[in-house]
């Protein structure tokens, strides 16, 4: 069992540092109000994603390939991405005290869990991890198995947060007012390009 969760710390280590959309609210929330607001993004992210990992591991995740599930859920999460979007680029154009909007931890916490689970091409990730574990034990992955690799991948997911939101309130610390605008600018234009990138897996 440690092969499985030594695998699955270092594939959680790899999908939560590789930059997304979710980075980029935990950023734009981080630079104007610290480490909560960016933890709160990254946290309800996290919880999203055990939800889709559960269902992927479940052997369900083939339910989410069918449309008239997927698309709806698709949609909504573009409109969630372009929202952002808008929002980081109008606190980039008329900063307000405490904006980002809802840099609450509450409120974080809700928009994190929201994107993950507004993105149902998720699970197909989490559908093929049954198989991946399978590839490291030679044989066909058992509950235990599974259970292992999904508690791996939490534990490294979790540190994740707290490393990408420490570093982000150090960054904050280190950036003048007008780097913090052109930073939340730029988030806001990445949030638009990904819920451009979402939108056209629909077609």
């Amino acid at each position: 069992m440690s092969e499985v969760f030594m695998l699955a710390l270092w594939v959680g280590l790899l999908f939560n540092a590789a930059p997304g959309a979710v980075f980029s609210e935990s950023l734009r929330r981080g630079v104007r109000g610290g480490f909560g607001p960016a933890f709160a993004v990254q946290v309800g992210s996290l919880a999203g994603d055990a939800v889709w990992a559960l269902l992927g591991l479940a052997g369900v995740g083939a339910l989410f390939t069918v449309p008239a599930l997927r698309v709806p859920l698709t949609v909504v999460g573009c409109l969630l991405l372009a929202w952002l979007g808008l929002t980081g680029l109008r606190d980039a154009a008329f900063p307000r005290p405490g904006a980002p909007g809802g840099v609450s931890g509450r409120g974080g916490v809700t928009v994190g869990a929201a994107m993950s689970l507004g993105n149902p091409w998720n699970v197909v990730y989490w559908s093929g991890a049954a198989g991946a574990v399978s590839s490291v034990l030679g044989q066909d992955a058992g509950l235990a198995s599974l259970a292992t690799f999904f508690t791996g991948f939490m534990t490294s997911s979790l540190a994740w947060c707290f490393v990408s939101a420490g570093l982000i309130a150090l960054l904050r610390r280190a950036l003048p007012p007008l780097a913090v605008r052109i930073l939340e600018a730029g988030c806001g234009l990445a949030l638009l390009v990904f819920a451009a990138l979402l939108a056209a897996r629909l077609l």
